[in-house]
C-alpha cells in the first residue's frame, strides 16, 4: 500500500485469519485492524507532497516464517494444478487480460470525481508498466487489462473509505481474475488485498486508490497512476521491495536487491544494505515517485505468474 504525506502505500493482510496491517513510510506496523479495514494500504494524507514513503508504512512487514508459510501453501497449490494440467507448461509463464471494475465513490456533493478521460488515462498506464513499456531493463509481465465497467455513488461515508466492507462486498464485481478498484478520500494513496486471501474473503478483494492520483490529478508527486500500478503488484502477489530490510529473503524475488527501508523521492544510486546491488528505487513496488517508478523484474514477472495460477487463474 501507498501512503500520501509520506506517502506510505498501507496494506492489511490476512494471514491465518488475522488482519495485519502495515504502513509504507518506514514506520512501525499498527495494531489489529477492525474487519472494515481488512485489505492492504499504502498510503498518506490527501494533498500531502511529501515523500511516499515516511512515517508509515503501507502494510505490516511480514515475518520470515510468514513469508515461508505462504511460499509453500503457494507451491503445492501449483504442484497439484500442474499435476491436473491447470497451470504454463515449463518454461512458460501465464499472462491474461485482466477485467478492470473501476467504483467511483463520490461524496453527496458529488466531490471525489474522476473523468472517464483519466480512468481510460489509467487503465492504459497500467498496460503500459505491466508490459514492461517505460524501461529497457523492465519485464512484460504477460498482463494486460481492459476496462469492464465505471461505476459512480454518491456517499459520504464511502466516499471516505468508512464502511469499507460493507460497500466493497455490496459493490464488487467479477470473480477471483477481476480487478477492483474503488476511488477514494482516505489518508493513504492506495490499499490492496493479496491474492491468497481471495478464497477466504473474495467480497473484499480488489485495490482502493486515492482518487488524487490517477493520472492528471492533485496528489503532487503521485498523480501519474502509478499508485494503482503499486497496489495492482500487491495484488498479483508482490511485496514491496525492501520487505525483510537487508535479509537474503527480502521480498522472495531474487532480482530486486535487498534494501533497508522504503525510498522517499529518486535518489540515484541509494544503497541501503551491504548486499550487493543498489536499492531498487525505480521498481514500482518501492515507495518513490511516480516519475521515479519504471519496471518490474524478470523474477517479479515470474512470481506474478505463480500467483496468479495459483489464486487467480
Amino acid at each position: 500500500m501507498r501512503s500520501f504525506t509520506t506517502r506510505p502505500r498501507v496494506l492489511a493482510v490476512l494471514l491465518a485469519g488475522t488482519a495485519l496491517a502495515f504502513s509504507p513510510l518506514g514506520g512501525q506496523a499498527t495494531a489489529k485492524l477492525p474487519v472494515d479495514q481488512l485489505t492492504n494500504p499504502c498510503f498518506t494524507p490527501e494533498n500531502s507532497t511529501s515523500a511516499r514513503g515516511g512515517q508509515k508504512a503501507d502494510h505490516r512487514e511480514l515475518s520470515v516464517a510468514e513469508q515461508k508459510a505462504i511460499d509453500a501453501r503457494t507451491a503445492e497449490i501449483l504442484k497439484a494444478k500442474k499435476a491436473r494440467g491447470l497451470a504454463p507448461a515449463a518454461g512458460t509463464l501465464a499472462s491474461a487480460t485482466v477485467p478492470v471494475y473501476i467504483h467511483v465513490m463520490r461524496d453527496s456533493a458529488g466531490n471525489g470525481d474522476v473523468t472517464d478521460t483519466q480512468i481510460a488515462q489509467q487503465i492504459a498506464e497500467l498496460n503500459q508498466d505491466f508490459a514492461g513499456g517505460e524501461s529497457s531493463a523492465a519485464a512484460n509481465t504477460g498482463f494486460n487489462f481492459t476496462l469492464a465497467g465505471t461505476f459512480r455513488y454518491n456517499n459520504n461515508q464511502w466516499h471516505k473509505d468508512r464502511q469499507s466492507t460493507t460497500y466493497r462486498s455490496q459493490t464488487r464485481k467479477g470473480g477471483a481474475n477481476a480487478l477492483n478498484i474503488w476511488l477514494v478520500n482516505f489518508s493513504y494513496l492506495g490499499i490492496a488485498t493479496f491474492p491468497w486471501d481471495y478464497s477466504s474473503n473474495p467480497s473484499i478483494d480488489g485495490i482502493r486508490v486515492q482518487y488524487t492520483s490517477l493520472p492528471g490529478g492533485s496528489a503532487t508527486n503521485f498523480n501519474l497512476g502509478k499508485t494503482a500500478t503499486h497496489e495492482a503488484g500487491h495484488w498479483f502477489g508482490l511485496y514491496h521491495t525492501f520487505q525483510g530490510g537487508c535479509t537474503s529473503t527480502n521480498d522472495s524475488v531474487s532480482d530486486t536487491p535487498a534494501q533497508s527501508s522504503a525510498t522517499s523521492g529518486c535518489p540515484a544510486g541509494r544503497d541501503s544494505c551491504s548486499l550487493p546491488g543498489l536499492d531498487p528505487i525505480y521498481n514500482y513496488m518501492d515507495y518513490s515517485y511516480d516519475s521515479c517508478y519504471n519496471q518490474f523484474t524478470p523474477g517479479q514477472s515470474t512470481r506474478i505468474s505463480s500467483m496468479w495460477t495459483a489464486y487467480r487463474g
